[in-house]
């Protein structure tokens, strides 16, 4: 906590402090300042790091880059990998391939890229949103208060104190934040493994992960975007990490033994020995402090998960708070974060626990078995496809869901309906209706693609035709929270009396994938997520439901003349 000596902290006009420049803060500090809120970014580095940690983004994240308008500068610096093969003795024992057919994505692959890349594109773009990271800035103490958060600062200027309304702990596993807060990391740890990137002279194809069993243990080829070069995880041998040609040597000799050929192995550029943790906190926010990624969970390394569900924590906190800061909810808003996350950060170390085992594979069997056992999985072509599903949906984050979220709800059309049983359901992700085979061919999909590059909440309503009560009651809406809510009217074709800003949907597409028949909405959260969806029978219901859901107009214009029936979506 402050120093009591320091002096009176300063009030600032910054809304937002974010510790913490990696993946995790600057897409936090991104998406508050797309949004208008005034943020600051602090790290303690005396620069951006120069070494890649993480390298896959995977499906789901892909998605949230698009929506936050950025992919376009990311795409074109990554690697594709579709493939995951297993190694053994000179023999290639099976390649397993990507299978996204029960979860419909822009983006069926993980881009492999540097995360220097990463950080450095979300920077660039964070710059042009006049946001520009202080370096060599570290989070000293902190004191929270009901109201503000007095912040003492480290800066090369010497020490600097100031108040500030938000403070957000993007500042990684050794987080500063998290420990002042007195939120504990619980969990376990398993293994040390050893990550060296290098040069590889080998014909192996890049468009896939190549696991190697060694014999007594593994290791794990994980391609660059540049050609030859390539992560290796050695599972089994962390010893000589200070001496680069003893590990450039066994790595040499242990990829041979596995490839059953001769392979040249440069000089390591990049040496970490580190142990394998799966921890977590029991709750991401504390009163006007949060936690994200790292700083909240730590995961093994072996599917890739943590960069990724560091980006999605930020991208579901930042907004939240940014609706809360605007004024445009309440700060009741904030207490689905944790609500959201934790849960996640649980399944995950179910998962990631799972997938270090198959990654190290100790078993001292495993040399005789697991030919035979994939032998037999390559021949039976369902039971493949079906190995392939499950291991996608491990870690691509396409499953997340908000199901049981205090903003995710229960659909208003009768249970059992078509309607109702069609398309995404509350809590889950609507981006897969914009996904399908005729996405890019179709004119009400492509406009649902572009709605979710919008910062704001969506309200999609089928009317066609619109009654002169629907329109009224949807220019309020716009007028009372446009702000905060895209009002968009979905009908076969734009005229002048379809409503307020039409969408069109010529063949019906859009409508049917998620789920909404004539006179219905569908309320999509700022990050994509469903909320709900059901008949709009009325104003009052309507508004009930946005109010709710923590939202505040943003005019004091008069409530209109309530009508007969309200729109019936009551709170899971």
């Amino acid at each position: 906590m402050a120093d009591d000596s320091t002096d009176a902290p300063t009030t600032t006009g910054t809304e937002v402090l974010v510790v913490g420049a990696g993946p995790v803060g600057l897409t936090t500090a991104h998406e508050l300042a797309r949004r208008g809120v005034a943020v600051r970014v602090i790290d303690g580095a005396p620069g951006p790091a120069t070494t890649s940690r993480a390298l896959a983004v995977h499906a789901r994240t892909l998605e949230i880059i698009d929506q936050m308008n950025v992919l376009d500068l990311l795409l074109p610096q990554g690697r594709k990998v579709e493939h995951f093969t297993l190694h053994l003795r000179g023999r290639t024992l099976i390649r397993f391939d990507t299978d996204y057919s029960d979860m419909p994505t822009r983006y069926p692959f993980s881009l492999m890229v540097d995360q220097v890349v990463t950080e450095k594109v979300l920077r660039d773009r964070l710059a042009t949103l006049g946001v520009t990271v202080e370096w060599g800035v570290r989070l000293d103490s902190f004191t929270p208060h009901e109201n503000q958060v007095d912040v003492r600062l480290a800066t090369p200027d010497g020490p600097a104190a100031l108040s500030v309304p938000w403070l957000v702990g993007a500042d990684g596993a050794h987080s500063t934040v998290r420990k002042n807060l007195g939120l504990h990391l619980t969990g376990d740890t398993t293994e040390t493994w050893l990550n060296a990137d290098v040069e590889l002279d080998i014909d192996l194809p890049g468009d896939s992960n190549h696991l190697l069993h060694t014999g007594s243990g593994t290791l794990l080829l994980v391609p660059f975007p540049e050609s030859g070069k390539w992560r290796v995880v050695d599972t089994q041998d962390t010893g000589d990490a200070d001496d680069p040609e003893a590990v450039r040597a066994r790595l040499e000799a242990k990829v041979a033994r596995a490839l059953g050929r001769p392979a040249t192995v440069s000089a390591p550029t990049w040496i970490s020995v580190f142990t394998v943790q799966q921890r977590m906190i029991d709750k991401m926010r504390v009163g006007r402090c949060f936690v994200a990624g790292d700083a909240a969970h730590i995961h093994s390394p072996a599917s890739g998960q943590g960069m990724n569900t560091g980006i999605q924590d930020a991208y579901n906190l930042a907004w939240k708070l940014a609706d809360v800061v605007r004024g445009h909810a309440t700060e009741a808003l904030l207490d689905s974060y944790s609500a959201e996350r934790v849960p996640v950060g649980a399944r995950l170390l179910r998962s990631t626990r799972t997938a270090t085992a198959l990654v190290a594979l100790r078993n001292a069997v495993g040399p005789v078995l697991l030919p035979v056992a994939l032998r037999l999985v390559n021949s039976i072509a369902p039971l493949k496809h079906r190995i392939e599903r499950k291991m996608i949906r491990s870690f691509c984050g396409l499953t997340v869901e908000y199901a049981s979220s205090p903003l995710s709800l229960r659909a208003a059309a009768p249970s059992g309906t078509e309607p109702a049983r069609r398309g995404p359901q509350p809590g889950q992700r609507v981006s897969a209706a914009a996904s399908s085979k005729d996405a890019s061919e179709d004119e009400g999909l492509r406009g649902l693609h572009e709605e979710l590059r919008d910062p704001r909440w969506t309200l999609l309503v089928a009317a066609d035709p619109c009654p002169a009560q629907t329109t009224e009651l949807l220019d309020h809406v716009d007028r009372r929270y446009g702000t905060a809510v895209s009002v968009r009217t979905v009908r076969d074709l734009v005229d002048d009396r379809g409503g307020p800003n039409q969408l069109p949907d010529p063949h019906g597409t859009l409508r049917r994938e998620l789920g909404i028949e004539a006179g219905g909405f569908a309320l999509i959260r700022p990050d994509g997520h469903l909320a709900g969806k059901g008949p709009l029978s009325g104003r009052h219901g309507l508004l009930h439901t946005l109010g709710g859901l923590g939202m505040e107009p943003t005019d004091e214009a008069p409530a209109m003349v309530p009508d007969q029936e309200q729109t019936s979506v009551p709170r899971q």
